[in-house]
């Protein structure tokens, strides 16, 4: 494993090619092209705004303007599209690159990985227009919180790329995981505080929804971009982040096992 490991990292720029190769292929012939990255979280917000402020203005948290609740589901809606279709795209990358990693030099991994980073360049792409909605409301932002942003990002990177190995590894001796994963991401979106803060979940709740690792991430990102105030959830920030790598390691040691019989089954 660890040998796998290192030749992983021999392999950058093989994984930021493919990287640009996906982007480009997913934009081409579009006539939005690139500009699909702010669509698709815009027009998702959109939805939830108009749900949440017209249509079930009660189901809304208390003492959130309609203005100040765009911006708090923004803030949880954006990593969880990165979460989400990247675990979808990896569930499909090995099957749909059977061509590539029947060749024996090439290491399987970089596929998952890949749809991982590609989400990542997305997730990037629309913090700019998170950022416009901050400016245009004048949502108070704690410059100093934002120093804790790149460790958030890193705690998902890491969780997303070891749920992605094993997501991809699997799907391949099982391909009716792929359905089932779409079914459990719809279930993780309701029971992941996006739509509603932590707090505003039963107390019964609450403690399940702790088991989520994708709460804490989306918890870390509301109270360092959301919540005014010195951002005081470090320490489970640091939490996160040792098991986000540990979930890493997991990861990419469930798709070492499975490497050799990878090949056959795609």
């Amino acid at each position: 494993m660890l040998h796998s490991l290192r030749q992983l990292l021999r392999h950058r720029a093989l994984v930021q090619s493919l990287v640009a190769r996906e982007l480009k292929a997913r934009y081409r012939g579009s006539v939005l092209g690139v500009m699909w990255s702010f669509v698709n979280p815009l027009l998702l917000l959109s939805i939830y705004t108009f749900v949440f402020t017209k249509v079930m203005p009660g189901a809304r948290s208390a003492g959130l303007e309609p203005s100040q609740f765009s911006l708090f589901m923004f803030c949880g809606i954006l990593p969880w599209t990165w979460f989400s279709s990247s675990l979808l795209e990896a569930a499909n990358a090995l099957i749909a690159g059977g061509n590539l990693i029947r060749k024996v030099l090439f290491p399987a991994e970089v596929l998952p990985i890949v749809s991982v980073f590609a989400g990542l360049v997305h997730f990037c792409l629309g913090l700019p227009i998170l950022a416009a909605f901050f400016l245009y409301l004048r949502a108070p932002v704690t410059p100093s919180d934002l120093v804790w942003l790149p460790l958030v990002v890193f705690d998902q990177l890491m969780l997303t790329l070891g749920l992605a190995l094993i997501v991809s590894s699997l799907t391949v001796h099982f391909r009716d995981l792929r359905d089932l994963l779409a079914n459990l991401l719809t279930l993780g979106f309701f029971i992941t505080p996006i739509i509603y803060p932590l707090a505003q979940a039963p107390a019964w709740a609450q403690p399940l929804l702790n088991l989520n690792p994708v709460t804490h991430l989306v918890v870390s990102y509301q109270e360092v971009l959301f919540v005014p105030g010195p951002y005081a959830g470090w320490p489970r920030l640091v939490v996160l982040a040792a098991v986000s790598v540990l979930v890493f390691f997991v990861g990419y040691f469930v798709f070492d096992r499975l490497r050799e019989t990878l090949a056959e089954e795609a």
